[in-house]
């Protein structure tokens, strides 16, 4: 077997500097023959991935959080190569939700390099949205709304770490302000008030938020998760159900499946397709089947 390894060194509060020898040794110590790559910046993944000749090898090895899987998938499905090949998700980001719906986690990260060496695989579906500007998949979540607003606020506060999360929800919740919503689920129209929606391919977003428990990677499917209007108060006393999964049985959220899903929001709402900001509203997203094939345990 011959994969070309995709490293991020910026993963994990910049762990990924020393999990790249790490990683190395383990590819090593079970015989796989590697080309091994860092990213020098934001984007480098999605340009690396699509100009890389797939015919010279077996399998791609990506390690890093979210957002390098992000682009990592972006990068995938621009490369013009007819040879497909499988991913193999090494777990060592902050936030690792995908991996953590393939049951490997950044504590165990060597699982990933023997669900390589297994050679066991399964297709998983891929979110593809459209938006006025642009066109990108997503293999996680989309989120707009508070959800965003306080992505964009921790983001400036990065150097904090999760104390940034923190300030940027309290930062956004004194300034909260409901929008309104229009959706098409499948053909049916929805119209609402609005905090936040979040579109789940995975169950959990980030570290710890679970954010549509009945989120399953492989259904062909969708969860659209919706946060309604509700008071200040009302909604620092939800927030922590969202670490459980109880926050779906709240009068507020409403939940549903989809394969297809148009988004149109006032005032205009900037996305965070896996925790990653860019493009905005108005929207068109569809859950693409079984569409990526990923190493599994």
């Amino acid at each position: 077997m011959k994969i070309f390894y995709l490293n991020n060194p910026a993963s994990g509060n910049k762990n990924g500097v020393k999990y790249f020898s790490l990683i190395k040794n383990e590819f090593d110590k079970w015989n796989i023959e590697h080309e091994s790559v860092q990213t020098e910046y934001a984007g480098h993944g999605t340009e690396i991935i699509k100009n890389l000749a797939f015919e010279k090898f077996d399998a791609i090895a990506v390690s890093g959080g979210d957002g390098t899987l992000f682009e990592t998938i972006n990068g995938y499905f621009a490369n013009k190569s007819t040879k497909r090949i499988p991913v193999g998700v090494i777990p060592i980001g902050r936030g690792n939700a995908f991996a953590r719906d393939l049951d490997l986690y950044p504590e165990k990260w060597e699982d990933a390099i023997k669900a390589i060496v297994s050679g066991k695989t399964k297709l998983v579906d891929v979110g593809f949205c459209k938006t006025l500007k642009e066109e990108f998949y997503f293999i996680n979540i989309l989120g707009l709304g508070f959800v965003t607003d306080v992505a964009s606020t921790a983001f400036k506060l990065r150097t904090l770490g999760h104390l940034s999360y923190i300030l940027g929800v309290l930062y956004r919740t004194i300034s909260l302000k409901p929008f309104h919503l229009e959706l098409e689920v499948d053909g049916k129209k929805i119209e609402r008030k609005n905090v936040f929606a979040e579109i789940s391919n995975t169950r959990y977003t980030g570290k710890d938020f679970f954010m549509a428990p009945s989120a399953i990677i492989d259904d062909g499917l969708l969860d659209v998760v919706l946060l309604n209007k509700l008071s200040r108060i009302r909604l620092l006393q939800c927030l922590p159900k969202i670490f459980t999964g109880e926050h779906v049985k709240l009068k507020e959220v409403e939940c549903f499946k989809a394969r297809k899903i148009k988004v149109v929001a006032s005032p205009v709402k900037i996305l965070t397709p896996d925790g990653q900001l860019t493009g905005n509203t108005p929207i068109e997203i569809e859950c693409l089947s079984k569409k990526l094939e990923v190493f599994i345990k």
